[in-house]
């Protein structure tokens, strides 16, 4: 009986890895550089791999 080899996704599925992008605010600042903001995934807050689940559920009495 063949066993399953099921390992977790070491990229986020949501960004593809792209955890960060720098979206341009279409200005420029006085000295000529493109005014941009930096944008996070939401999934993993920005770096680009899932999150880990625990196996184990604690309770609380």
């Amino acid at each position: 009986m063949a066993q399953s080899d099921h390992t977790p996704p070491t990229v986020c599925s949501n960004c593809d890895g792209f955890a960060a992008v720098h979206i341009t605010l279409g200005g420029r600042d006085r000295s000529g550089a493109r005014r941009t903001i930096t944008a996070h995934c939401s999934v993993c807050h920005g770096t680009g791999t899932p999150r880990r689940r625990n196996a184990r559920l604690e309770v609380r009495a």
